[in-house]
């Protein structure tokens, strides 16, 4: 076996010599290649260099046409920049304040103007404007028409700019006095301002809150009765767009909304009574309710079911005769039995009926120089000599003030900058006693409370009159 294997070995050795004599053979027989004359071998390196330099310069030319191009199309991770937040400044605040009204002019306008034209403010102006849109809509060209107003208030707006006088306002602009920034303001003003600024966003803040709410439970069928109304209206209009051409539908709306803005709405307006009851987008939007109006409803719901044992327990303890309301009250009661206690006065002196339970404020007693001595909280109260303010830290009657009606020589509504809107939410009140006026700022029922104090300090300074007089 050993020696059939090595002639094999042998054999193959053999036949790979012998292909590759063959092989060295036919190489050596083959004639020579022809080389290229020296002037063809020139002209083909010129032409590789030629080719090598051209691509650099297309790609170059190519770059510096369309690389800023390219550039913009590269993805990058997204930079999460941190907005550095400013710290709370009076004078920035009242620049803000500014820059809001000024940017919400040319809105507040528009709407003023729109309903000037609604309420037939100038007659003959609502006149032209009706006959102008209603001939427009019925020749089906109230889009070009509102397009060229547009393009209209734009070129008004560029000459304004130039330097050119002209008001295109229905309703005459009031220019209102802008009062120059303070630079130093006292701690109290601080103070007042930044009420005053919390005022205004709650009440803002409330507005669109309620706007928002009623939207939503319009469209979540919270009064299924209205929202079928809408309902309804929707399926009315996709069929009518669906069946009716589009030129049509166009034209009945315009008329309707023309109709409504110059007809109806003034009609409304003027009638009171007619548009509780006909007015339906009117009486649907009044009747939405809104989330506080909701928990309301389900709290009453809820008391109005039959009283369970806690309550009966509670019934069941209260003394014989006492009801609910009059056991509640006797802690009112008891309060109002010690007012004169309190503040040092007559037993007969008592709280006004318009203000048994008090206003809450602040007083701020800007003679002093340390916080905690001219801020204080607490309760404002009117009797019919006195102004009194209960201080709301238990057991310092000093911190209590007590002022005579007959002695307070000016009082009126304290407002810290007129930039703010509204009246402010304070009252001022001199006296001899004080450089600077009290201030009783934060109440919520500034009004209310300024009006039964003056009303009260006439009666007794009236009073006081006639008596030395006499």
């Amino acid at each position: 076996m050993l020696r059939q294997e090595l002639d094999r070995e042998r054999q193959r050795r053999m036949e790979l010599e012998q292909k590759v004599q063959e092989v060295l053979k036919a190489r050596a027989e083959e004639p020579p290649a022809q080389q290229p004359p020296k002037g063809q071998a020139q002209v083909n390196n010129g032409a590789d260099r030629r080719s090598q330099g051209l691509c650099p310069r297309v790609q170059k030319w190519f770059y510096e046409k369309f690389g800023e191009y390219v550039e913009d199309f590269r993805f990058q991770p997204e930079e999460s920049t941190v907005e550095t937040e400013e710290p709370l400044s009076a004078r920035r605040l009242t620049e803000n304040m500014r820059r809001l009204k000024r940017g919400a002019k040319p809105v507040t306008s528009f709407v003023k103007n729109l309903s000037a034209l609604s309420d037939w403010y100038s007659v003959y102006t609502s006149a032209i404007a009706f006959t102008v849109y209603m001939n427009a809509v019925w020749h089906g060209w109230a889009i070009p028409m509102f397009l060229f107003l547009a393009i209209l208030r734009l070129s008004l707006n560029y000459l304004i700019a130039r330097g050119w006088r002209i008001q295109w306002s229905i309703v005459p602009e009031v220019s209102e006095v802008v009062e120059p920034p303070k630079e130093d303001l006292t701690v109290s003003e601080k103070f007042q301002l930044v009420l005053d600024v919390a005022q205004k966003a709650q009440n803002l803040f409330g507005k669109m809150a309620d706007i928002l709410e009623k939207i939503k439970n319009l469209f979540m069928w919270v009064q299924p009765e209205i929202t079928q109304k809408l309902y309804i209206a929707l399926w009315a209009a996709f069929l009518a767009s669906c069946f009716f051409p589009y030129r049509l539908v166009g034209l009945a709306v315009g008329l309707y909304a023309g109709i409504k803005l110059f007809v109806i709405d003034f009609i409304f307006k003027r009638c009171p009574r007619l548009r509780a009851k006909y007015d339906t987008p009117y009486i649907i939007w009044k009747s939405l309710p809104t989330d506080p109006q909701l928990k309301e409803r389900s709290s009453t719901a809820v008391s109005r079911r039959p009283q369970t044992a806690s309550s009966r327990s509670y019934v069941s303890s209260a003394p014989a005769g006492l009801s609910k309301d009059e056991d509640a009250s006797r802690v009112h009661g008891a309060k109002k039995s010690n007012f004169h206690e309190i503040f040092n006065l007559t037993e007969n002196e008592r709280p006004l009926a318009v203000c048994e339970s008090g206003w809450r404020c602040c007083l701020i007693n800007r003679d002093r120089k340390m916080p905690t001595d001219y801020i204080r909280n607490g309760v404002l109260y009117v009797t019919e000599n006195y102004l009194c303010f209960e201080s709301s830290k238990s057991g310092f009657s000093k911190r209590n003030k007590v002022i005579k009606l007959v002695d307070i020589t000016d009082i009126q509504k304290y407002k810290v900058l007129s930039v703010l809107p509204g009246s402010g939410m304070g009252i001022a009140v001199s006296t001899p006693s004080t450089q600077k006026p009290l201030v009783f700022g934060a109440m919520v029922h500034r009004d209310e409370a300024f009006e039964t104090i003056f009303s009260q300090y006439m009666k007794i300074t009236a009073a006081a009159a006639s008596g030395g007089d006499s």
